[in-house]
């Protein structure tokens, strides 16, 4: 590690050096998986737009809208796009910036064709939307990042308050089924039917409380409380689930700053502390306290934790190095999640680490 690059610890500095190694390393058209309208590059971009916003570098944003402008045709078609998974409408919240700054119409239409698909997308008995289609009847906490997001932005800017009701309604359901009532914490997944070989055959929950899956639902959350009105009549409960959610994990915070891959058992063998959780919740608990939902004690633990994530950092010349992030997983026992392969710089990691230092610059 070149401790003299780590000497200040300005969050921003951070995202921009991410940023700008992932920039070096792939061209916008390039971005992994390449050609594909997918949740990987979606929450990478979106939050290299957040660094934008904060530091008003135009060559972030001219590469969130070369990769986007390389799969929206001008007539709205989104290309490499897979109805069949809620995982491939998350990147549509990177479109409204660019509809609201350019009034071009093949944005909007990409947008309403995404929202048509969530709309549609099938549900359970419950009333709740699978993760894949070829997941059945299964509810992954996962999903709440993927389709609601975008669902409250399109409440906000083209005035269709029943995309808050679906956001709320899939939230409040998701807490309902896989909140573990001991910890606070939830479990990655539920399956109505009861029948996956993972699923508790009394309620459907899934055995273990995997860390990147519960970060993304305090991230989703705050999106969304962001963008409704604050006389929606689901706020208040969304603002309960968020920061109930946040005071749980908080407890689970390893000494070095970091939280586990199996958020409850750092004790047990084989389990690691893993980065892109780490990310998901310290930004969740700024953006929390930066809204008024957490004292700004709470701060400490987000600081603890960019900390522990930074004095891990590795450099490459100028290349910024992030590792210790789970690739992508589906739903499974102790063995499954503490036996997945980490990556550096993976695409959802490096999101992850750049929401968490832009938050955390937001509360400086």
């Amino acid at each position: 590690m070149n401790n003299s690059k780590n000497a200040e610890k300005i969050p921003l500095d951070y995202a921009k050096q991410a940023c700008d190694t992932m920039m070096r390393k792939f061209s916008a058209v390039d971005l992994p998986p390449k050609g594909h309208f997918h949740y990987h590059q979606g929450v990478f971009l979106s939050g290299m737009e957040k660094t934008y916003e904060l530091c008003g570098d135009k060559k972030y944003k001219e590469y969130i809208n070369a990769w986007v402008n390389s799969l929206v045709k001008l007539d709205g078609e989104v290309l490499a796009f897979d109805s069949d998974e809620l995982d491939d409408i998350q990147p549509g919240i990177l479109i409204f910036r660019m509809y609201q700054e350019t009034g071009d119409e093949r944005y909007a239409k990409a947008i309403r064709y995404l929202i048509h698909v969530v709309k549609n997308f099938p549900k359970n008995k419950e009333g709740g939307y699978w993760h894949k289609v070829k997941c059945k009847d299964q509810m992954w906490l996962d999903g709440l990042y993927m389709a609601g997001p975008i669902l409250a932005l399109y409440g906000k800017y083209f005035d269709d308050p029943e995309c808050f009701d679906i956001c709320a309604c899939q939230a409040l359901l998701m807490r309902e089924k896989t909140k573990d009532e001991k910890t606070g914490l939830f479990c990655h997944a539920w399956d109505s039917k009861k029948q996956r070989p993972w699923a508790d055959p009394e309620t459907g929950k899934s055995p273990e409380f995997w860390g990147r899956a519960i970060g993304w639902v305090p991230v989703a959350l705050l999106d969304e409380i962001e963008c409704m009105p604050e006389d929606f009549s689901g706020r208040q409960e969304l603002i309960r689930m968020a920061t109930d959610l946040l005071l749980a994990v908080e407890c689970y915070q390893d000494e070095s700053g970091l939280w586990y891959q199996v958020v409850d058992k750092g004790e047990v063998p084989g389990n690691w502390l893993e980065t892109s959780c780490s990310c998901l919740f310290a930004a969740a608990i700024c953006k929390a306290v930066r809204m008024g939902f957490l004292d700004r004690s709470n701060i400490q633990a987000a600081k603890k934790a960019f900390d522990g994530i930074v004095d891990r950092l590795k450099y490459r010349g100028d290349d910024l190095i992030i590792d210790g992030i789970c690739v992508g997983t589906g739903v499974g026992d102790y063995g499954h999640y503490c036996n997945r392969p980490t990556g550096e710089n993976d695409l959802h990691g490096t999101g992850a680490f750049l929401l968490m230092c832009t938050e955390l610059q937001r509360v400086y």
